[in-house]
């Protein structure tokens, strides 16, 4: 889209709209003058954004390529043939379904594909570092499926300490057998064994699924290991790592399945699909695809163990003792027993520095409250931030942390990390 067309779409918001246009004009000041610490989000490139505003929302395309159950879709077939063509090329893998509109929706799609109402399945327990949709009990995956959830190692003498029993999840699915097996994770920063999945899955006869949403990216390059060939089903979101539009993926290389995932997807959960995002998903794809995103995915890790070092050396305990990704969870009672993650939260975006909160295993805490905080780097390594500037970041956090929120230390932080953006712009 040319530069025109995107200033006439601007007037055009801000004459028909004020007070929308004002808000948006906020949260981009807000974007471009703060640190995105959140590990699930990332600043996508122009090319994509403009994907993502074209005319393509203005059209019906229920059905897929070839078999629509609306007329002028020719340029959506295209589009959307073009996003299967390159997310297989990308995760190496013979099947795509680049409809649903989220992670949640991808993996709810799987579940209606695969599995029976009442059927058991095996994941990690959301407060452990799970997603709400592998069994939460207000979900839908815990409301209408029988969730059974493996454990993480406890033992503090465990040089593993805080990372997956994979011996206790074979125990517990060879007690249960599961119709499937789910890994795959929100807030676990260590690489995930899907050969040793596929094992377990296989010796009580499950379907093993990974759920792919924060490390796609580190997936797609090489930087963390794939989940084929061990996974009979993967689902993702197309953000965080993968730096794209918001939006969900399923791959898969049995053909059977991806039958039952397209009749899932559409019409079992949702109609139309949102063609101007299938476009964006296509053009972060494409992006992923070059060279230059591999070198991007290595140094989101590079940044990450920078970061939980300089963390560490001040005193804060991480989750397993580090990370081996793009995030880290922080307990923060390491550094004072009355921080919690609802206030570090708080303190730091008004210092500047966005994060959530976040619990840690066995967290005393409630979820709205927590002993944690999650941080993540694709979002600052996207601005150009390397290793020295993630010494600097985790100076910022434990002034603000340790300040209990002073207001002056949060002004004087912020007014540091205001120049810090200038020098380290937003892609667009």
């Amino acid at each position: 889209m040319a530069t025109d067309t995107l200033n006439d779409t601007v007037s055009a918001i801000a004459a028909s709209d004020p007070a929308i246009w004002r808000c948006i004009q906020s949260e981009q000041k807000r974007q471009a003058t703060t640190l995105e610490l959140i590990a699930s989000e990332n600043h996508v490139s122009k090319a994509v954004m403009e994907a993502a505003g074209t005319c393509l929302t203005n059209k019906y395309a229920e059905g897929y390529p070839g078999a629509r159950y609306y007329g002028g879709c020719e340029f959506h077939d295209q589009i959307e043939r073009i996003a299967i063509e390159r997310a297989t090329q990308l995760f190496g893998c013979k099947y795509a379904n680049v409809q649903p509109h989220s992670g949640a929706n991808a993996n709810a799609a799987t579940f209606l594909a695969l599995l029976n109402a009442g059927d058991t399945f095996a994941s990690l327990v959301l407060s452990d570092g799970g997603h709400l949709s592998h069994g939460m009990k207000i979900n839908f995956s815990g409301k209408y499926f029988k969730p059974i959830h493996y454990p993480l190692i406890y033992d503090l003498n465990n040089p593993k300490f805080e990372q997956i029993d994979y011996d206790a999840a074979e125990k517990l699915c060879l007690e249960h057998k599961p119709k499937m097996v789910l890994c795959g994770y929100s807030a676990y920063p260590r690489v995930i064994d899907f050969a040793r999945f596929h094992a377990i899955a296989d010796k009580c006869g499950a379907i093993l699924m990974a759920d792919i949403a924060h490390i796609a990216g580190l997936v797609a390059t090489g930087v963390h290991p794939s989940p084929f060939p061990h996974a009979h089903i993967v689902t993702t979101t197309t953000h965080k790592t993968l730096r794209g539009t918001r939006g969900g993926l399923i791959l898969t290389n049995d053909e059977e399945i991806a039958k039952k995932i397209d009749k899932a997807v559409f019409p079992g959960l949702q109609g139309g699909p949102l063609m101007h995002i299938i476009a964006a998903k296509a053009v972060a794809f494409g992006e992923a695809l070059r060279p230059e995103f591999k070198e991007y995915c290595r140094q989101i890790v590079r940044n990450a163990q920078a970061l939980a070092a300089a963390l560490k050396e001040k005193g804060y305990r991480l989750v397993s003792g580090g990370t081996d990704n793009h995030l880290m969870l922080v307990d923060l009672r390491s550094r004072s027993a009355d921080l919690t993650g609802a206030d570090g939260e708080k303190w730091l975006e008004a210092a500047g520095m966005i994060t959530n909160k976040n619990g840690v295993p066995n967290d005393t805490r409630p979820p709205k409250v927590t002993s944690g905080l999650r941080l993540g780097t694709p979002a600052l390594t996207t601005r150009g931030l390397k290793e020295a500037q993630m010494k600097q970041v985790a100076d910022w956090l434990d002034r603000v942390l340790t300040s209990k929120g002073d207001p002056a230390v949060a002004a004087q932080v912020r007014g540091q990390i205001t120049e810090l953006c200038a020098k380290f712009p937003l892609p667009h």
